[in-house]
């Protein structure tokens, strides 16, 4: 299944039976960069107001790296009636900066899928951990992630949503990330239960 058009989706009621906004999960385009951008900044000032004011600083991810995964067809928007809601970058393939990695293992050596520049903002609850169930469905069941030691609300989000800790990376400039990974399809295969990237059936969430 490619990382495309989501299969993960939530309904939130609106009162009358039937009715209701889901987020669903696209790629980002052009046309969205201005308000991708505008997320990028509340991210910064949420990490910011809650003691991590390094990991991304002032600038980080500039609007040229944000343009080159957009075209790059790996950036992608969290979305509810027609709002954004969050950010973030997905693709399965070798993340170079994991290659290595101290003070602990990854889970296994599969292939894996890999999630960068998270950003939501507190728009609405539950959106981070919809986001991570998309790219934990596009990724086969095999997700690793990094963040800042100071991004406690990530790690939190994360361990919630059964991610493991596994050790350390460090990043291409040398900066230090606490490295973590979820691996969910070994357990459903023993449990004679098809994961659904292999059955293509649609599958539900509630965001947490």
């Amino acid at each position: 299944m490619t990382a495309g058009k989501s299969l993960v989706h939530a309904e939130q009621g609106r009162g009358e039976k039937g009715r209701g906004q889901k987020m669903e999960i696209r790629k980002t385009e052009q046309e969205d960069l201005d308000q991708v951008l505008a997320l990028y900044e509340e991210a910064r000032r949420f990490m910011r107001d809650h003691g991590n004011p390094d990991q991304w600083g002032n600038v980080h991810p500039p609007a040229e790296m944000v343009q080159e995964d957009i075209r790059a067809g790996k950036s992608y928007v969290c979305v509810e009636d027609g709002k954004l809601l969050g950010v973030f970058y997905f693709a399965n393939e070798v993340e170079p900066d994991y290659a290595a990695i101290y003070q602990g293992a990854w889970l296994n050596d599969a292939p894996y899928g890999v999630m960068h520049r998270v950003a939501c903002p507190g728009r609405k609850k539950g959106t981070a951990s919809f986001c991570v169930a998309w790219c934990l469905e596009q990724s086969g069941g095999n997700l690793r992630i990094d963040t800042h030691e100071k991004n406690l609300p990530m790690q939190g989000m994360l361990a919630k949503n059964g991610f493991t800790r596994c050790g350390l990376i460090r990043i291409s400039n040398g900066e230090e990330r606490v490295a973590y990974h979820k691996c969910c399809c070994g357990s459903q295969e023993a449990s004679g239960v098809r994961p659904m990237w292999k059955t293509g059936q649609k599958q539900s969430y509630k965001p947490a």
